[in-house]
Order: C-alpha cells, then structure tokens, then sequence
C-alpha cells in the first residue's frame, strides 16, 4: 500500500534538493539541441535505476535498530543541508552531440549523461535516507522518481523560465530548510526513542 503522505514528503523534499542540481541544467541544455520526448525519456530510464539502488541501500539500513537509523539519517540529512548551503554554482559541463537525432542514440546520451552524473549524487543519498527512515519503500521510491521526472522536465521545457523567475538561491536555502528540519527530527526520534 502507498502512503500519500510519504510520497509527498519525499517528493518535495527530493524535487526542492534536485533543483539547483547540475542536471537540471543539463537536461536544458539536451532538450535545447534535440526532441524533448527523446531526452526526457533517457533521462527517466537513468533516474529510475538511481531510485531503485537508492531505495535498495535505504531497505539494508532499516535491518539496524530503529534508533541508530534515526541516528545515522539525522546526522546524514544535516550534512545534505550543510552542502547545500555551502555549495557553490556549478559549471555546466560539456555534452557531446550524438551524431544523428534517431531515439537511441539522443534516449543514450541523456542515459548515460544522467546514470554517470547522479551517481552517489545528494539526492541519491538522501532517497537511501528516506526509505531507510520511513520503512516503505515503495512510497519513498514513487515519491523520488517522480520529483526527479518533474525537475528533468522542468529543466527539458523549460528550465531558464524557472530560473528567471525563481532564485536558484532561495529554491537551495528552501531544500537545505526541509533537510534540515528533517534531520532534527530524525535525531530527536532516535534520542526520545
């Protein structure tokens, strides 16, 4: 059975840390030279691997005892808000141009530029953390890949839009607000518990 209310958090959470991410910037850059449809779809194809292995580790941690999760997602969730805070903007990286516009070789490109950017990437972390907090995998997973498909789309159609009229800043400080606040309360549950 699915929580809303799992998925909504996560969701949230995990669509307001993506944001300022260097893939955002990235999926515009794709979906500027070649078909949206083709992009988005190599970029979704990547994000669901990276949920999947996320919410994998996240599942590992609830074998733990309950307190020492807390503990562990407490503490990880505090360091997420302090990168956040402290990161500095990122240089777009370079993407190279697939030779032809056919669906594999653009859905490739935009495959591998995302399963080897994302890797080990905060959002990955914090996805791991969520389901290792909330014990509900399939929830905390739904919640995740959606919000990275809503950024990956974001940044498809129509990224600059966004930027334009919303503070990279201020969507960072709102991400590292949520984490933050997330972070407390996993370590008072594991301190109360």
């Amino acid at each position: 059975m699915i929580s809303l209310t799992v998925t909504a958090v996560v969701f949230g959470v995990v669509f307001l840390a993506e944001l300022p991410d260097k893939t955002a910037l990235a999926g515009l850059v794709l979906g500027t030279r070649y078909r949206a449809s083709y992009v988005f779809a190599g970029v979704a194809a990547a994000f669901a691997v990276h949920v999947a292995l996320a919410v994998a580790a996240g599942s590992v941690l609830t074998l733990l005892p309950q307190q020492l999760v807390h503990a562990i997602t407490g503490v990880l969730f505090l360091a997420g808000a302090a990168m956040l805070l402290l990161k500095k903007g990122e240089d777009e990286e370079e993407i190279r141009k697939p030779e032809d516009q056919s669906f594999w070789k653009v859905a490739g490109a935009g495959f591998m530029l995302i399963l080897v950017a994302e890797f080990g990437d905060l959002t990955q972390i914090m996805t791991a953390n969520l389901a290792a907090r909330y014990d509900d995998p399939l929830s905390v997973g739904l919640g995740a890949v959606l919000a990275l498909w809503a950024v990956a789309g974001l940044g498809i159609v129509g990224g600059k839009a966004l930027m334009k009229r919303v503070p990279l800043k201020l969507i960072t400080r709102i991400a590292a607000l949520l984490m933050l606040s997330l972070g407390v309360w996993s370590l008072w549950e594991a301190v109360a518990g």
